[in-house]
């Protein structure tokens, strides 16, 4: 993959998912959160929120077990323009982030507060990652 998150401020919550044994994961992938309890690569508008993978899973490797960061200062990159310093971020596509729209919240999918304005898309931004 690419365009991984990259760790400005550690994190100090973790949580631990089950994962495909036949699929890699970078360090600093965004993750999206599928049951049971199960996180793989994001990939999509709206995939709910598992965390930041704080380990690189490699493929075929015999684990099925990854952990992802929960909170932490993250540098993002954006898809969309004019996100502005305080808006909550979510995913929009493989490691992509974008303003969030109504009942995000309450879906799971917000990854964070963007700590930066910016206008254009294509930009890495400082996010305070906080996934409930």
């Amino acid at each position: 993959m690419a365009n991984e998150a990259i760790c400005y401020e550690a994190p100090t919550r973790f949580a631990r998912y089950t994962c495909a044994d036949g699929t890699g994961i970078a360090k600093g992938t965004i993750l999206k959160l599928s049951s049971p309890n199960t996180a793989a690569a994001c990939g999509a508008d709206n995939d709910p929120v598992a965390g930041i993978a704080w380990m690189e899973k490699v493929a075929n490797d015999g684990t099925t077990e990854i952990v992802a960061a929960l909170d932490g200062v993250w540098g993002c990159l954006t898809s969309a323009a004019g996100i502005t310093v305080g808006y909550d971020v979510t995913i929009n596509g493989a490691n992509e982030i974008k303003v969030y729209t109504s009942l995000d919240r309450e879906k799971g999918y917000v990854l964070g507060k963007a700590l930066e304005t910016i206008g254009a898309a294509a930009t890495v931004i400082k996010v305070r990652v906080n996934v409930l």
